[in-house]
C-alpha cells in the first residue's frame, strides 16, 4: 500500500477546493475497493467532517453526538495507529445507543472499513477512514503505520491550511444576545462597557456570556471569544 499512500500525499499537495478533494479521495477509495471516505478533524468544539458518506448520515451524526459513542473513535484514540473495523461485531456491544448506531451506519452502507488516525496540535486527534458496504474485508497488503500516518498527516495539514469548507459539522446555536456579547468581547470591550453601550445590566451582560461559554464549552472568556471567532459564529 506504499504506493496508495504516496498518492494521498500527492493529491494533499495539490487539492485546494472542496470539489478537488472529493474527486481525489472517492477514486482513492475505490482503487482499495472501498465506496467512501471520511475525513474527521475532532475538536473539543469544532469537530468536522470532510466526506463522500450520504449527507443525511452526515448530519445525522453531529445532530445525535455520534462522535461520543462511536467505536471507530474510541479505538482510534486508544490505539493511535491503522485499524480494520467491521459492524459484525455489534453482536457482541452491550450498549444498546452503541447497537443501534451501528445498525443507522449500516443502513447507510457503512459496514466495514479502515481507520488512520494521527495526532494533531494540542493533543487532538485528525482521522480518514475508508469504508464499504461489505460486513466485512481482508487488505492484500500490509499497512505500513509510517507511510499512513505520514500521508495522512499531510492530507490533515493541507485541509487546514487551505480552509475547506466541511461536509458536515455540529450546529452551536448562539443567541442573537450571546452572539452580540461575544463580538463587542471580541472588540476589546469588558462587561461593564458592554453593559453601557446596550443600555443593559452588567449582570445580564454576565449571564448571557456565561451562557455563551458554556455553549462552546469554553474555560474563559477569551477562549469563548477565540472559539466563536473561528467558527465563525460572530
Amino acid at each position: 500500500m506504499k504506493s496508495w499512500f504516496q498518492k494521498l500525499t500527492d493529491v494533499s499537495t495539490v487539492a485546494c477546493t472542496k470539489e478537488m478533494f472529493n474527486e481525489a479521495l472517492t477514486e482513492l477509495a475505490e482503487e482499495l475497493a472501498f465506496e467512501y471516505y471520511a475525513y474527521l478533524n475532532l475538536q473539543p468544539v469544532g469537530t468536522f467532517a470532510v466526506s463522500n458518506y450520504h449527507p443525511e448520515w452526515q448530519d445525522w451524526y453531529f445532530a445525535k453526538s455520534f462522535k461520543e459513542i462511536d467505536p471507530v473513535i474510541q479505538i482510534a484514540k486508544a490505539t493511535m495507529k491503522a485499524f480494520t473495523w467491521s459492524t459484525e461485531n455489534s453482536r457482541t456491544v452491550r450498549s444498546k445507543r452503541v447497537r443501534q448506531f451501528y445498525l443507522d451506519a449500516a443502513g447507510f452502507g457503512i459496514r466495514s472499513g479502515i481507520t488512520i488516525p494521527v495526532a494533531t496540535a494540542f493533543s487532538r486527534m485528525a482521522m480518514l477512514t475508508m469504508a464499504s458496504h461489505k460486513p466485512s474485508f481482508s487488505l492484500k497488503r500490509d499497512i505500513d503505520p509510517v507511510a499512513a500516518a505520514m500521508a495522512v498527516a499531510q492530507l490533515h495539514v493541507r485541509i487546514e491550511q487551505t480552509e475547506i469548507e466541511p461536509t458536515a459539522k455540529p450546529s452551536i446555536g448562539l443567541t442573537a444576545r450571546q452572539a452580540l456579547m461575544l463580538k463587542w468581547a471580541s472588540e476589546g470591550k469588558p462587561m461593564r462597557e458592554i453593559a453601557t453601550i446596550e443600555n443593559m445590566s452588567y449582570w445580564n451582560v454576565n449571564f448571557h456570556m456565561n451562557n455563551a461559554r458554556r455553549k462552546l464549552n469554553a474555560y474563559s472568556l477569551p477562549q469563548a471569544t477565540a472559539l466563536a471567532t473561528k467558527l465563525k459564529l460572530i
